[in-house]
This record gives C-alpha cells, structure tokens and sequence, in this order.
C-alpha cells in the first residue's frame, strides 16, 4: 500500500488525518497556499517588530511581566529563555503517537498564518514529524489556557537547533496543540469503544436470552435521537440471524434494565461523543494563538483569547459522563450473567463436575472495580480552577483542557478491559445455554475470542492472562 501524505493547509485537517499521523506514520507536507498566507501575515510582524511596536509576547514579556520592554537586541534571548522558563511540566510522559497528534495540530495553527510566524518554522517541525520523532513531553502541569509547559517540552525537542526569530516563541507556547490533540486520539478510541460494544452486548443479549423487542425499530423512530438510532441499527446488525428472533426464544416479558436500556445508553454515548467530535472538528482548524495577525486591506495585530477551548473541553467531560453509564451498563450484563437466578445458568458460567468450583464469578468482582476507576475519571473537570491569582489576577480562566483529555484516554482504556470481560463471560454464557445460531456480528466475535481463549470445561481453570482479548477489543469488533 503506497504511503499517503496529508497537505497541511491550516483550514481542513481531519481527525482521521489526525489518527493516520499520530499512529500509521503518514508523512506531512505544507500547502502552497498556507505558505502564502504565512509569508503574508509575516510581513506584518517584521513590520511591527522592526517599528518596536509593543506587541504582547513579540517586544515584551508575558503574564505578569507583560509591560516589560524586550529590546530588539535581547528578541534572541527572549525566546529562548521564554521557552526554557516554561518548561515546568511535571510526571509521566505522554504517549508517542498523543506527541505526534500535538505536532500535527501545533504545526495546523501556525499554517493558518494567524500566529504570523515563518513557513520554515513549520517546515522544521515536520521534518521532526515525517522523521518519526516524538519528543518527551511531560504530561503534567498544563490548565488549558494555553497547554504551556507542554509545549514548552514539544518545542524544545522537535527544533533542536532551529533558531526562532521574532514572535516565534510566543507562538509555539500560546496554544492547545498538546491537548486538542490528544482528544483527537481519545475520541476515536472511545467511539471504537462504543462499536464494540454494540457487538459485544449483542453476544450477552445471546447469552441471557433476552427479549429483543427492545431492538424494535419503532423505538428508534418515535425517539429520534442520532445515536440512538445508529446503537439500535448496530444492534441489530450484529444479532442478524440469531436465534433469539425466533418465536419463544426469549425467557422473560422484561428483563434487567442493563440488557433492556442497551440501545439507549450506547446511543447517549453515540450522541456525546458525535458532539464533541463536532466541535473538534472545528477546534483542529481553529487559530489558537495570542496575539493575531490579520492580513488584508487593514493590516494589523491583535490580542485575543483563542487558546480558550471550553468548546471541546466541556464536550469532552460530558463524554466521559456518558461513558460511566456506558461501562456502568456492561459490567452489570457481566455480573447478571454470572449469577444463576438471573441468567438460569450455572452460577459462575462453571461446568460442574462435583467439587466446588465457581467459574468465571470471580470476573465480576474483577469488572467492579475496574468500573470503579472509570466511574471517578467521569469528574467534569472543564470547570476547575486552583486560583485566581496567577500572573497577578490576569490569568483567571482555566479549562483543564490536557486532564479532560488525559481522563477520557484513561477512561477509554479502562472500558476496553470492561468490554473484554463482558466479551469473555457473554461467550461463556452462550456456550452453556447451547442456542444457535448466533448472530452474524455476535458469532464472529465469538469465533474471535475462542481462537484467543478456549471455552471453560470441567476442572479448567479460568484464564490468567486477558492481554490479548483486550487487544482484540482495542482494535475493535464493530
């Protein structure tokens, strides 16, 4: 397959764009017309720089000491130290392929000309990106107003050498490229996650053999919510063929909410996730910076407050809202198929063979607690600001933007784990209540898992190693 390149241009990059360079190595090449455009608003800046305009970030410092004057002999030094001195991020570091997000997403807003720097400025930190370079950004010490000791670490560790010239480091800092970009990757992993676990509540309906008038298309139909209606069909499509559409296949009238809410609480995730991808998909093609150059007929340089992105920040927290719900619901399935007086099966899913054995139960404590974790990832955090006081009162906004991201990453992963046990327990379940045939989604899936993991017999013990049924998930069933 030949080697794709994505065309920056600063105005149409994509999230699947996003995901081909953070983890598949496509190249990046700048556009023409984005080089155009950057030329055009640098002229501006030179201008201004070479007039000794008081321009925020360009001729004086930043924060608190935004009066201070930097001479134009001291712009060398004042982007080097405004750099370094931002490099304060603490704790772990960030995933490569979340790095390679940022840079792509860093280099997209210079190329909208806004930030008026040079084209070679991007052009350098592709050349970090198309060489598979990631550097070691600390992933701690961010608010979201600008993820600044991120890519204060980005900056220095993808230009190297690079020499910045006037306004250029101001530039680099004043943005949300670590963050946005790193929402990017979680969202698509937590709408895989949901794909998923379409199929996979598809093989516990199976394994309970629940009642699928909840799948009535009629539900959708006078309920006309998006994601509703995409979870149903999703649904369905996976139990296509199943036994459970014949007549007298299902055991109750009603059965647990878990099992008869699955549309309903994978499509409220369906909507929250499309929601915040809306505004993502704005958000990556946005100017992020401060200050502004503006181009045209009215030449000029502006200070504005563009690295606020409470848009995708709140959308995010409401994604992880709903995902609680969603993991919520699936290790419910998970634990009701394990107890006999609800799925009518052997307590634990266990074959006996007369000594006390208890099966998969211990999975459902296992899930419980995984859910735990997730549950407390789902904490709004868009709203949290330590203090008022930084920089002298000036920086009184936060959006939290990197650890709304950082928790939906975490949260995401978390669920895969959800999913694998509800996947190996639903398989269990539907091995013992020996009904065929399965659906065309659910009964591949089966077949997936049973090359991974056997069926529990007699006297086996359960698996000790999940690894690889989580990686199945991760790569997705849906």
């Amino acid at each position: 397959m030949p080697c794709l390149t994505v065309v920056l241009t600063g105005r149409d990059l994509t999230l699947d764009e996003v995901v081909r360079v953070a983890r598949r190595g496509e190249r990046v090449e700048l556009a023409g017309d984005a080089v155009e455009r950057m030329r055009a608003t640098r002229v501006i800046v030179e201008a201004a720089l070479e007039r000794g305009d008081t321009v925020y970030g360009f001729t004086t410092g930043v924060g608190a000491k935004k009066n201070a004057t930097v001479a134009a002999a001291d712009i060398g030094e004042h982007n080097r130290l405004l750099i370094l001195n931002h490099r304060v991020g603490q704790g772990p570091t960030l995933p490569p392929d979340v790095v390679r997000a940022a840079l792509l997403r860093l280099s997209n807003n210079l190329a909208t000309g806004a930030p008026g720097v040079r084209p070679e400025l991007v052009e350098a930190l592709l050349a970090a990106l198309n060489n598979g370079k990631a550097p070691e950004v600390r992933s701690l010490g961010s608010i979201g107003m600008s993820d600044l000791s991120a890519n204060a670490d980005m900056a220095h560790g993808a230009l190297g050498d690079f020499v910045l010239a006037g306004a250029e480091a101001i530039a680099l800092l004043n943005n949300n490229a670590v963050s946005t970009g790193h929402m990017a990757l979680a969202l698509t992993d937590a709408l895989r996650l949901l794909d998923t676990l379409a199929v996979v509540a598809g093989l516990s309906l199976e394994g309970f053999a629940a009642n699928l008038t909840i799948l009535d298309p009629e539900v959708a139909r006078l309920r006309p919510y998006p994601g509703l209606g995409a979870a149903l069909a999703g649904v369905r499509a996976a139990l296509e063929g199943s036994y459970l559409w014949n007549a007298g296949a299902a055991r109750n009238l009603q059965d647990p909410l878990c099992f008869r809410c699955v549309p309903q609480v994978l499509g409220a995730g369906r909507d929250a996730v499309g929601y915040a991808l809306s505004q993502l998909a704005i958000e990556l093609n946005t100017h992020q910076s401060n200050p502004m150059a503006v181009a045209g007929e009215d030449p000029r340089i502006i200070s504005v407050g563009n690295f606020d992105v409470l848009p995708v920040a709140a959308a995010v927290d409401l994604v992880r809202i709903t995902l609680a719900h969603v993991l919520t619901s699936s290790s419910e399935r998970t634990v009701k198929l394990l107890q006999r007086p609800l799925s009518g099966l052997p307590e634990g899913l266990a074959v006996e063979y007369g000594i006390a054995h208890d099966g998969l139960a211990e999975f459902g404590i296992a899930v419980q607690s995984i859910v735990s974790e997730a549950r407390l990832l789902a904490q709004p955090v868009s709203f949290e600001l330590s203090s008022a006081t930084q920089a002298e009162g000036i920086e009184d906004r936060a959006t939290s933007a990197p650890l709304g991201a950082r928790r939906l990453a975490e949260q995401a992963d978390l669920g895969a784990r959800v999913a694998a046990i509800e996947l190996l327990v639903a398989a269990q379940a539907v091995d013992l209540r020996r009904e065929l045939p399965l659906g065309r989604g659910t009964g591949e899936a089966h077949g997936r898992l049973r090359e991974l993991v056997p069926a529990l017999k007699a006297g086996d013990a359960v698996p000790q190693d999940l690894e690889p049924v989580v990686a199945l998930v991760r790569d997705g069933l849906g």
